[in-house]
């Protein structure tokens, strides 16, 4: 009933926020809702840790280790951003950028979009995660799209428009491609024995009888699917999408943008590779992989380094740690299994307190630009710039951060792998990033005193930054032994061991 509950608490909650008249019950209802999903995700874990894996409905719903993963870390930045977006939306409020109605019509039903969307976008990426069926998997990623495009529209400008038609025009190709891989997926296995429509389409099935499928559909089918799930990741060079999306969107959800989905599209992917190793071996699909890994990663060095506004910047920074993690994969074995759930785990709670942190300084200073930041973030606004500060260094792998430990296990297994190349390439593309990120963050929040006013405090915002900020600091010395347990098993789940 887990994997029941998981699903119908976003859509409860969304009929809800639908049906609210007021803002506060549309906030109770998504604090609440969310809260609610996180329990269950970690209810959820604990079942998979003690049984193995998850199912209902003659195998309809599923879930193992990776599953679980990626609910937990679902359920963890939307819950987050869900307390985060009540004191985002009433600044938004307040300043006008709703509207400004004197009846204030036009702001209650923006927020009602907001309160409305944003569970039915949890609600599919969850659904995303626990559909055994490839098909379904396909409809549910086709289902996040449909719900965060309006997302990226928020704020009805004439650059929100053009973003949000360009990820739909791009995301809605990618995902032709995926489609049609997803059918020649199920043509490579219809020959199984005692297979029917279902569970032709099954990947536990399909993955339990590998071997047998059909190699050359099998071949196709794995570029169309990295093409096809990758353009929802944001891989070069079919990212084109993502920097306008982020810098549009309102903040908490280009956080969940940044993050939960990225982590969806990711587990497509990774879901299809287990197929094509099992069928194919490691070499072709980590071949693919690694060509547009290290490609993402090389395409965003020089827009970070020449960026002027830090929402696309970051946005940049998503698309190189995309990269790595599809290099990660590409590497494949152990090391790089565990590397890549590890990052996957890391990057998720940095990535999403970095756009928390620019969402406020752009409140705050009504602008993405760098330099129309007039003063030091950190005078103006302290938490906040030691926060930020703090996680940049994280997302780009100082020590003694989380990041760090996984990029140097994908690092090593490249060497031990004996792909020097790959190595000496990630090495050098982290360089780029890092150097563009640190110079531009820090000359943001370290620069010279201006006249901007002192923030007031936001205790929604503030709390939600000051939560994150802590989970960020002790997982960099300390991963609760659960938690490392589940990422260990997600690993196996991808290695194939």
């Amino acid at each position: 009933m887990l994997l029941v509950a998981l699903l119908l608490v976003p859509v409860a909650t969304a009929a809800v926020a639908f049906a609210a008249r007021r803002r506060a019950v549309m906030e109770a209802a998504n604090v609440a809702g969310f809260g609610l999903v996180f329990l269950i995700a970690v209810a959820l874990a604990a079942e998979v840790l003690r049984a193995g894996s998850v199912s209902l409905a003659d195998g309809f719903f599923y879930a193992d280790a990776l599953s679980a993963l990626v609910i937990l870390l679902t359920a963890s930045v939307t819950l987050v951003c869900a307390t985060y977006a009540v004191g985002y939306l009433r600044d938004d409020e307040r300043s006008g950028a709703l509207g400004d109605d004197e009846t204030g019509a036009e702001q209650l039903a923006q927020l009602r979009m907001y309160y409305a969307l944003t569970p039915l976008f949890v609600f599919a990426m969850l659904f995303v995660a626990v559909a055994n069926n490839l098909g379904v998997m396909w409809a549910a990623v086709e289902a996040t799209t449909l719900a965060s495009v309006f997302l990226v529209t928020f704020y009805g400008k004439i650059t929100s428009i053009e973003a949000a038609w360009k990820y739909a025009i791009i995301g809605g190709v990618g995902l032709s491609m995926a489609l049609f891989g997803t059918i020649l997926a199920y043509y490579a296995g219809h020959r199984l024995a005692g297979s029917d429509a279902l569970a032709g389409l099954n990947w536990s099935v399909l993955a339990s009888h590998a071997a047998e499928l059909d190699r050359p559909s099998m071949r196709l089918a794995f570029v169309l699917i990295l093409l096809g799930y990758g353009t929802k990741a944001g891989l070069a060079p079919m990212h084109t999408w993502k920097p306008d999306a982020y810098s549009e969107a309102p903040v908490p959800s280009t956080a969940i943008l940044s993050s939960a989905l990225l982590n969806c599209a990711l587990y497509a992917l990774i879901r299809f590779y287990i197929l094509t190793r099992g069928c194919l071996g490691a070499e072709y699909p980590g071949r693919l992989l690694l060509l547009f890994g290290l490609l993402s990663m090389g395409v965003a060095v020089p827009f970070i380094l020449v960026q002027k506004n830090y929402r696309r910047l970051l946005a940049y920074h998503t698309i190189d740690h995309a990269g790595i993690m599809v290099t990660a994969l590409g590497i494949g074995g152990a090391l790089g299994s565990l590397g890549l759930m590890l990052h996957m785990t890391f990057h998720t709670i940095a990535k999403s307190l970095l756009f928390l942190c620019a969402g406020n300084v752009s409140q705050h200073f009504r602008t993405d630009l760098f330099a129309k930041v007039k003063g030091s973030v950190l005078r103006a606004m302290p938490l906040t710039g030691v926060v930020f500060l703090m996680a940049m260094l994280a997302i780009v792998g100082m020590p003694p951060f989380s990041l760090f430990q996984s990029e140097f296990l994908i690092l090593r297994a490249a060497f031990d792998g004996g792909r020097v190349l790959t190595g000496v390439l990630f090495v050098l593309f982290g360089t780029g990033v890092f150097t563009g990120a640190v110079l531009h963050v820090g000359s943001l929040i370290l620069g010279p005193p201006g006249e901007a006013a002192v923030a007031a405090r936001r205790p929604w915002r503030d709390g939600s930054l000051v939560a994150l900020a802590a989970v960020l600091v002790i997982i960099g010395f300390w991963v609760p032994a659960p938690l490392l347990e589940l990422i260990r098993a997600a690993a196996r789940v991808v290695s194939g061991q």
